[in-house]
């Protein structure tokens, strides 16, 4: 999807209690003003944060720090081939925000926001951590997830990679219509309210019905997809501050909904049945019956939202995109992280540019990090741990 990436490990474990590295503040704020020169000179600016770190153990970005050091962070982000655009991020500071209320709010203002006529790169950001205080968080690893109902026969109904999500919102009462595109109410989680879910109004879930430009028969398979793929618990780190509360959203990679969340085994599984509605010869792998599958359910997505007017980009095109995002950052004098087994598409990846060369994996900051506790509740498996 064409959304900023992450590390699944930073380089270091996180440790909320620590204050602030001066050094990383001071690295961050002279390439800010470096690349921003209306901002004037940094020393000024370095004199204040080196007194608020002393002081609290953190330091205030001013908006202007903070927007363009999301989109450094996307810029880094190692796995995303959309870093072309990381220029366009719309950044909201929401960083008042403190219940509960207000955080759904503006959670469903974000969606709406991105979801308006052309997808549009959104970030919202709410308040940073503060060294030993506790911090509001969202369990959903996305804003819009489709839950997973695990039936008597041991089968899922539904998106399987979200049935621990799914048992837990249920535990807490929540009732779904138990068919494979509910989608999943938010788990927010604030420090003076605990847990609290909120059902997503249907003006803040934009989705598509799939057809397919040639088989009828596609239609009664009842599949969609959300329109504004939102990533919703990964930390943001900007300048030695921390940020757990970020969600940011682009637009769709047609092979991420039709090659992975719809054709892989542990999600949708959809293959083997459009495989038989094509009457292929599944009997052995050399009919190559899972390619031929794979592809038309790819033109069903990409054909679904040119139809509906959705935002929606190919393999192909966003390979040559990303070639060119680093032919830029090469100009500008910059290195590209970047993760080849995330950059290459998971659909024909070798007709691609991108798959005929090598990249270099680096850890650099300002960054998004998926922590090992923010995937555990994702998974419905809040697992307490010491840092």
């Amino acid at each position: 999807m064409i959304v900023p990436g992450y590390r699944d490990h930073p380089a270091e474990p996180w440790d909320p209690s620590a204050p602030v590295d001066p050094g990383e503040a001071e690295d961050f704020l002279r390439r800010c003003y470096t690349e921003n020169p209306r901002l004037g000179p940094v020393e000024p600016r370095l004199a204040i944060v080196r007194a608020q770190i002393a002081a609290t153990g953190s330091y205030v970005h001013t908006t202007d720090e903070l927007a363009h050091g999301a989109r450094m962070a996307w810029r880094n982000s190692s796995r995303c081939i959309g870093r072309l655009y990381w220029r366009s991020l719309m950044v909201l500071d929401r960083r008042r925000a403190r219940t509960a209320d207000e955080i759904y709010s503006l959670l469903v203002q974000h969606l709406q926001s991105a979801g308006e006529a052309a997808i549009r790169p959104v970030i919202s950001i709410f308040a940073p951590a503060q060294p030993g205080q506790p911090f509001a968080r969202v369990w959903n690893e996305q804003l819009i997830r489709y839950a997973g109902y695990r039936t008597e026969a041991g089968k899922t109904v539904g998106d399987a990679r979200q049935q621990g999500l799914t048992d837990v919102v249920r535990g807490f009462g929540w009732q779904g219509k138990g068919e494979a595109f509910d989608v999943l109410p938010l788990v927010i989680e604030t420090p003076s309210e605990g847990l609290r879910l909120y059902e997503l109004p249907e003006r803040a879930i934009r989705e598509v019905p799939l057809t397919h430009p040639e088989y009828g028969w596609f239609a009664e398979l009842g599949l969609r997809w959300h329109a504004v793929p939102a990533i919703s618990n990964m930390r943001l780190t900007i300048g030695g501050v921390h940020y757990p509360l970020a969600p940011f959203n682009g637009w769709y990679m047609g092979t991420e909904i039709g090659a992975r969340n719809l054709a892989d085994a542990d999600r949708y599984d959809m293959i083997p049945k459009i495989a038989a509605r094509m009457e292929l010869d599944t009997s052995r792998e050399s009919t190559l019956w899972r390619d031929r599958a794979l592809v038309e359910l790819n033109r069903a997505v990409l054909h679904s939202f040119e139809q509906a007017g959705v935002k929606m980009s190919d393999h192909h095109t966003e390979s040559q995109r990303f070639m060119a995002h680093l032919r830029n950052e090469e100009k500008a004098g910059r290195p590209t992280p970047a993760d080849w087994s995330w950059i290459v598409p998971p659909m024909s990846g070798g007709l691609t540019p991108v798959f005929h060369r090598y990249y270099d994996e680096m850890d650099l900051r300002p960054a998004f990090y998926l922590d090992d506790e923010a995937a555990d509740r994702a998974q419905g498996c809040p697992i307490k741990r010491t840092h």
